[in-house]
């Protein structure tokens, strides 16, 4: 619930009074009389405050911390809030929520349905519902808007920052914008680095567009938006200063698929359809008038399924020239846990990554420095081997802005601080379990890549594991989890 403070500003209630009457809802600011609304439980008419609605005794009161939105289906209307809250970091200094508990409230559930079918459509879409109200990650803040990047916040102009917060937003990101999830991953650690302490802050934004689990939804429909696209910003704060690295993932921007039939891992198909240079061309054409300079940095293998796929990519990148494609075999120079020849790509790009820069603005609010470009990494799923390789590009662009900020000489980087390194390197593998249980149902692969530099048999079997944990989800479970999402 939002209002408008007599300075123009907005702000979010952050706790809402649920009161349940046997005619109505009433959800209102927890310190206010006159800010909510009411809905009516015979139909899910929502209805504003009235002075009878806060004077009379409602059977039951209960605290909420927010309301996500309305779903109808054929038999009721149902009401989406968060129940149980847990404040997780601070962005730009307000701080950030992860929704613990969600509830449905179900408005004209006594309606009869004619016929067999439609009764049993209704208890399925009750089964989505109890899938939705279960569902990890979901990110939000009551004071600021987490959608936009530090770079584009400095950016914004004063007009469009006095708008509420869900104007001013991004809808690529805005996961309840058609009722549907918020999906922010938000990280934060405390490093002391010598003796001046900073914060680190990563954040990943996950688009809204061609929704789905993996399997279910892969490559990229015809208007360009591809599978598992996620913004990643990492942020650190030092004595006033803020700075900023963007990168970006998502499925290889093809039209193809991977039909799951029991197969440990099923084929890949790439579609050959009339439309895939246009697909190609309409995915980086969006994405460099967001982000600026691109390199596209792809992570797969170069034989098999993925060998046909990754040439496929390669010989449509090579019809757009303001682009630059970079093919690199992770598993062919990093496998048996060789992270150190990472090394080896990082040389390809290290000339542009560094002068792409990254966002620099001081105490005063005067932007110092502009990212230009971005990377855009992906393997298959975008999860794991991607992971690896984003950390590695985060640390290297770390090092500079902490040089850059004195903190460090040109001769030294965050790994000589085993604490600090030690948290960062955490932040990026529960980032990636993260985004990897929303897309796969599973924590990330090549954990120890991240955390370790190499891999250890304890993380072998966790990987074994997590990949025989896929397969089953993959083939039992995604179907019903696809289907919240369509």
């Amino acid at each position: 619930m939002e209002i408008q403070s007599h300075s123009g500003h907005f702000k979010l209630w952050r706790e809402l009074e649920l009161h349940e009457f046997q005619q109505k809802f009433v959800i209102k600011a927890a310190e206010s009389t006159d800010q909510g609304f009411a809905i009516r439980r015979s139909d899910g008419t929502v209805e504003p405050l009235s002075g009878d609605d806060v004077s009379t005794n409602s059977r039951k009161v209960s605290t909420i911390y927010g309301v996500v939105g309305t779903i109808r289906s054929l038999a009721a209307t149902h009401v989406l809030v968060i129940t149980s809250r847990k404040e997780v970091g601070s962005y730009v200094g307000f701080p950030v929520f992860r929704v613990m508990s969600m509830k449905f409230l179900s408005c004209n559930e006594a309606l009869r349905l004619p016929n067999h079918q439609e009764k049993r459509d209704e208890a399925y879409f009750r089964t989505l519902l109890r899938v939705i109200e279960s569902t990890p990650g979901l990110y939000y803040s009551y004071e600021t808007d987490i959608t936009l990047s530090l770079q584009r916040r400095f950016k914004l102009t004063e007009g469009r920052m006095s708008k509420p917060i869900w104007k001013q937003a991004d809808p690529r990101f805005v996961w309840n914008r058609n009722i549907l999830e918020e999906l922010i991953e938000n990280k934060t650690g405390q490093l002391k680095l010598k003796t001046s302490p900073a914060t680190i802050i990563l954040i990943s934004r996950r688009c809204t567009r061609r929704l789905g689990t993996r399997m279910w939804r892969r490559g990229a429909n015809l208007e360009g938006d591809t599978a598992n696209f996620i913004e990643t910003e990492q942020l650190l704060e030092f004595e006033g200063f803020r700075s900023s690295l963007l990168q970006i993932r998502g499925s290889i921007p093809l039209i193809w698929e991977q039909i799951v039939d029991l197969s440990y891992k099923p084929r890949l198909n790439v579609i050959d359809h009339d439309q895939t240079s246009k697909v190609v061309e309409r995915h980086f054409r969006d994405i460099t008038q967001r982000y600026g300079e691109m390199i596209a940095v792809d992570l797969t293998d170069k034989h098999g399924d993925e060998g046909q796929l990754s040439a496929a990519f390669a010989a449509e990148m090579q019809k757009l020239p303001n682009v630059r494609y970079v093919s690199f075999d992770f598993h062919h120079y990093c496998g048996k846990s060789n992270l150190e020849n990472i090394q080896v790509l990082y040389d390809q790009v290290s000339e542009d990554f560094e002068k792409q820069g990254y966002f620099l603005v001081d105490a005063e609010g005067k932007i110092l420095l502009e990212q230009k470009g971005v990377i855009r990494s992906n393997c298959i799923d975008c999860l794991d081997r991607t992971n690896v390789t984003q950390s590695y590009q985060a640390q290297k662009s770390l090092n500079a802005q902490l040089q850059r900020l004195g903190v460090l000489s040109s001769e030294e980087g965050i790994s000589i601080f085993s604490e600090d390194f030690e948290i960062f390197r955490t932040l990026w593998v529960e980032q990636g379990d993260e985004l990897s249980l929303e897309y796969s149902g599973t924590h990330a692969l090549k954990r120890d890549l991240v955390r370790y530099g190499k891999q250890t048999m304890a993380g072998l079997i966790k990987d074994g594991i997590s990949s025989i944990s896929r397969y089953f989800l993959n083939n039992f479970q995604d179907g019903v989890r696809q289907a919240r999402f369509l």
